[in-house]
């Protein structure tokens, strides 16, 4: 279902927002398997902006922005790499014109991709959205926890790395008996 968006009291968007969740890897906390948040215009089946997350993907980007729109320039960049090896190329293979819409623009990867306040913001500040008094500081508060959540997740990822800049700010940080080394393939590196 999604949720309508007005400008000077007039229905002008929606906002389509899906998750899915999972376990992460330990079971320890809820993991988000799937995310969309997807911007309409108002009457239009096609939408103008998707901020997708997919939690097995690297290729797209895991956390990535696709903008429906069409630009000259871009399409011809598009048709000039039609001759290589990238995505345009393999879609023209199989007959099909590369879109703008279709590139996965890369938006913070795994573990500092953008939350669903990242989009409100955006529609307040670029469209002049309506909102209620006062859900400013309710998207601030969200986005301040959002980021937290995000932040604990990077450090699991990157337990050494973190624990390298407490020591450096002055912290005492021990590393606990038989700690797995961080890995140079958790999701905090991939796309």
């Amino acid at each position: 279902m999604r949720i309508p968006i007005k400008i000077d009291g007039e229905k002008c968007l929606n906002l389509h927002v899906q998750h899915f969740c999972c376990w992460d890897g330990p079971n320890m906390y809820l993991a988000a398997d799937r995310a969309d948040v997807h911007v309409f215009f108002e009457g239009v089946q096609d939408p103008l902006l998707r901020y997708e997350y997919l939690r097995h993907s690297k290729n797209p980007p895991g956390a990535h922005l696709q903008v429906h729109a069409h630009r000259d320039e871009m399409a011809y960049l598009l048709r000039l790499s039609e001759k290589k090896k990238g995505r345009p190329a393999a879609m023209m293979r199989k007959g099909k014109l590369p879109r703008l819409s279709e590139m996965h623009l890369p938006v913070g990867g795994h573990r500092l991709r953008p939350a669903l306040e990242d989009v409100l913001l955006l529609l307040v500040r670029e469209f002049a959205i309506d909102v209620e008094d006062g859900s400013e500081a309710v998207v601030d508060r969200h986005l301040r926890k959002w980021r937290i959540l995000q932040l604990k997740s990077a450090v699991r990822d990157a337990h050494e790395s973190a624990a390298e800049t407490l020591r450096e700010m002055g912290y005492t940080v021990e590393s606990p008996q038989g700690m797995e080394p961080q890995r140079v393939d958790s999701r905090l590196y991939w796309p």
